[in-house]
C-alpha cells in the first residue's frame, strides 16, 4: 500500500458519510422550560436523556447539541463497545484495585443494558458480541499479555491465552506473537447508527432535541439553572453536561481534560480473496499491546455503501466488509486546539497505511475510502470522572480517554444519580468520588505531553522499558493515552 491508496480517500468519517444521516434538528430559538437539560448529543448525552426519561416518563428533557448528533467522538471512533469502565484491566487495578470486582460486574451489566436498549428500541446498528483480541507484536509484549491473562482469570474473567500459532489461526497476520482473547467483554457496532437510533428513540419518548445549539453560559436562576445559547434559553431544574472533548461550559473542567487527536482509515470493500486470506472468522475487535497502539476491526457487510443488501460487485467479499484501522499517533496541539482542519493529518494517514500493510500484507493493493481524525477527552487517569456545580444542580461526566462507547452508559447513569442526590452503589465508588490529577497550565501542559509522547515511543523501541520520565508519571498517578 502506497500513497496512491490514499489518493481518493474521502476526508470525512466513514460512519457519518452516508445518505442515511438524518437531517439536523432545528436549533433552539425560544425561551423554554424543562426538568432536565442535557448538554451534548454524543453517547453520554444520548444515554443520559434515555435513562432519565425511561426512569420517569413525565420528566421533561431537552437535549442541546452544539453541532450535529454524533459529529464529535461518537461518530469518529472504531465502534468498540467495551464493558471496561476503567480503560482496561491494568489501569483499573493500578488505580481502583479494591473496587475492581465491583467495577467488572458493573461493566458487564452495562454492556448487557446497552444490548437490551438496542433491542427494545429496534436500533439497527450492527451490534455483535464478538469479543476482543489483544495481540503482542513485539517480544516484550508477550509477557505483558500473559500477565494480563493471569490477572483477568484471577478476577473471574473468561479469557483465552493464545500462542503464536493459535493467534495466527484466529487472524492471519505475520506480526502476531501471542494474544489474549476476551469473548465476552466487547461488542462491535456502528457508532453513528447507534447514535441516530438513540436520538429517534428519544423523540418517540418525548425528548426535545436541538442541534446547532451550543451552550454559552450556565447560571443560577431561582431554584434552577438558566442555560443560554446564541438564540434561546432553557430554564431547568437540573443540567447534565456531556461535552467530552469540546470546550467545556464550566471553566473548572478544563484543568482535567485535554483534547487528544486520534486518526483512522477505512478501506474499500475487501475483495473476496483478500477477505478469505485474513481468516478472522470471529470478527473480533483487535488491539495491539504497544504503548502506541493500533485498533482495528471489520465492518458489517450490511452497511450502506457496501453491497447495499444486493449481490456484491464481482470480486468483492460476499459481505462487502471493510477494515477500519486507527490509533498509534495520538496528537495534542498547543493550547488544546480543536480546529476541524486538524481532522486531516496526511503524515499520520500515511503512517497508518504503512502499518496496515505491515500488519496485513494481503491488503497491499486495497485502497482507502475514508481518512479522518477526531478529538478524545483524555484525562490523567484514562477513565471517566464526575463532578457537580451550581449548588448541585449541574452534574458532569467526561474523561473517557477513547473508551467511552460502552462506559458512557454507566457514566450517564451515575451522573443522573448524583443530580438526583441518590445514594447508590455507583455513587459510593471511590472511582466516582475522586478526580484525576489536573494537567498543568499551558505552555507546561503542551511541553509535558510532547515529552510523554516521545518517552512512550522510546519505551516501545526499547522492549517496553519505561524511562525516568514515565516512571515519575507512574508514581504521580498521571499519564497520557488515547
Amino acid at each position: 500500500m502506497t500513497s496512491r491508496a490514499l489518493a481518493n480517500a474521502v476526508p470525512a468519517p466513514y460512519w457519518l458519510d452516508r445518505p442515511e444521516r438524518p437531517v439536523a434538528r432545528p436549533r433552539l430559538v425560544d425561551d423554554v422550560e424543562a426538568d432536565l437539560v442535557v448538554v451534548g448529543a454524543g453517547f453520554t448525552g444520548l444515554w443520559a436523556a434515555l435513562q432519565a426519561v425511561e426512569a420517569d416518563p413525565t420528566r421533561q428533557v431537552v437535549l442541546l447539541e452544539g453541532d450535529r448528533i454524533a459529529e464529535g467522538a461518537t461518530g469518529r471512533n472504531g465502534g468498540f463497545c467495551a464493558a471496561s469502565l476503567t480503560h482496561g484491566l491494568g489501569n483499573g487495578l493500578e488505580r481502583f484495585a479494591a473496587e475492581m470486582p465491583t467495577l467488572l460486574r458493573m461493566g458487564a451489566q452495562t454492556l448487557d443494558a446497552i444490548e437490551d436498549a438496542i433491542r427494545r428500541h429496534g436500533i439497527a446498528c450492527d451490534f455483535e458480541r464478538t469479543g476482543e483480541l489483544d495481540v503482542a507484536v513485539a517480544r516484550w509484549q508477550v509477557e505483558g499479555l500473559a500477565e494480563q491473562y493471569r490477572l483477568g482469570t484471577e478476577l473471574g474473567l473468561d479469557l483465552r491465552l493464545l500462542d503464536t500459532d493459535e493467534v495466527r489461526a484466529e487472524v492471519a497476520s505475520p506480526t502476531y506473537l501471542s494474544g489474549v482473547y476476551d469473548p465476552d467483554g466487547v461488542a462491535m457496532l456502528d457508532p453513528a447508527r447507534l447514535a441516530w437510533g438513540l436520538a429517534a428513540a428519544l423523540e418517540r419518548l418525548g425528548v426535545v432535541i436541538h442541534e446547532h445549539s451550543r451552550v454559552d453560559d450556565l447560571a443560577l436562576d431561582g431554584p434552577g439553572v438558566r442555560v443560554t445559547t446564541a438564540h434561546g434559553t432553557v430554564r431547568a431544574a437540573q443540567v447534565l453536561l456531556a461535552t467530552a472533548a469540546s470546550p467545556p461550559v464550566l471553566r473548572r473542567i478544563s484543568a482535567y481534560v485535554v483534547p487528544v487527536w486520534d486518526y483512522a482509515l477505512m478501506t474499500e470493500p475487501l475483495p473476496a480473496d483478500v477477505r478469505a486470506s485474513l481468516g478472522w472468522a470471529g470478527r473480533q475487535g483487535i488491539g495491539d499491546a504497544g504503548n502506541q497502539f493500533h485498533y482495528y476491526r471489520l465492518t458489517s457487510g450490511s452497511l450502506p455503501g457496501d453491497s447495499g443488501g444486493s449481490s456484491p460487485p464481482e470480486g468483492q467479499s460476499a459481505q462487502g466488509e471493510r477494515l477500519l484501522f486507527g490509533g498509534y499517533d495520538a496528537l495534542y496541539f498547543a493550547g488544546g486546539k480543536t480546529d476541524p482542519r486538524l481532522a486531516q493529518h496526511p503524515r499520520t494517514f500515511a503512517l497508518l497505511a504503512e502499518h496496515l500493510v505491515q500488519t496485513f500484507p494481503q491488503l497491499a493493493d486495497v485502497a482507502i475510502s475514508h481518512a479522518w481524525g477526531g478529538t478524545i477527552d483524555t484525562c490523567s487517569r484514562f477513565s471517566p470522572f464526575w463532578g457537580q456545580a451550581l449548588r448541585g444542580r449541574v452534574a458532569y461526566v467526561l474523561g473517557f480517554t477513547g473508551l467511552g462507547v460502552g462506559a458512557s452508559h454507566f457514566g450517564a447513569r451515575t451522573a443522573l444519580d448524583l443530580l438526583d442526590g441518590r445514594d447508590t452503589e455507583r455513587t459510593r465508588l471511590a472511582m466516582v468520588r475522586g478526580k484525576p490529577l489536573p494537567f498543568p497550565p499551558e505552555p507546561v501542559r503542551w511541553a509535558g505531553i510532547q515529552l510523554t509522547r516521545r518517552a512512550l515511543a522510546a519505551a516501545d523501541e526499547h522492549e517496553g522499558r519505561r524511562g525516568p520520565w514515565l516512571r515519575t508519571l507512574d508514581r504521580l498517578g498521571m499519564g497520557f493515552d488515547s
